[in-house]
This record gives structure tokens, sequence and C-alpha cells, in this order.
């Protein structure tokens, strides 16, 4: 699967996504670095077939009103040291990425995972 990791992550998640596999990319590798506009991020994701892994809502707000970001994963773990949040996102890799099969807006909080927008 394809991510991009949003500024407020930190870049050492990439590392993790693609040790597993995956293809990821972060805000700081993109043309304007962390300065990149949510609209220069989601045009990349549309773009290059890419989740947006984001904190924030602006991008929740932009996906259930316009379905933009098209997929996106909503992290959710409150204050967490980029440590606890590395290790939390690894353990449910799996379960995350079988979750966009089926949906295209995923949460992912402390203690759960919610899949929105079940495609039926």
């Amino acid at each position: 699967m394809k991510f991009l990791v949003d500024a407020q992550l930190p870049p050492r998640l990439v590392v993790v996504l693609r040790e597993a596999g995956h293809d990821a990319i972060h805000t700081t590798s993109l043309p304007n670095g962390n300065a990149s506009t949510d609209d220069d991020l989601i045009s990349r994701a549309e773009t290059d077939d890419r989740v947006i892994i984001t904190k924030d809502l602006d991008f929740r707000d932009g996906h259930l009103l316009r379905r933009s970001p098209r997929r996106l994963l909503l992290v959710r773990t409150g204050n967490v040291t980029n440590a606890v949040l590395l290790d939390h996102v690894n353990t449910h890799l799996v379960e995350l990425v079988d979750a966009f099969d089926e949906a295209e807006f995923v949460e992912l909080g402390a203690t759960s995972l919610v899949v929105h927008d079940v495609r039926p």
C-alpha cells in the first residue's frame, strides 16, 4: 500500500511503513516540504493513489464533506511519544491495511480502530 505521512507525524513513521513493505513518503520529501498545503498533499495522494496519514481534523472534514482526500487514516491517539505511536501503528498495521480493502476512511485511536465508509 502507498502512504503519505503528514507533517505533524514523525518521519520515522515512513521507516516503519517501508520496513513492513509499503511505499511511504513524508511531507518533508515533497517539493515544499512541511510547508506543503493540504491541497498539495491531497493532489499528491490522488496522483500517486496514496492514503494520507494525519492527525489534522481538516482532512477528516474534507473527506466527509467532499470525499477529498479519497483515502484517509486519521491518527487519534492523543499525546503520546513518538516511540509509542510508532509501536502502535506497527502493531495494528495489518489491520489498517486490511481496513482499506473495504473502506476509504479509517481512524486509529489509542484503544480502537474505527473503519468508516464501509463499501457495500
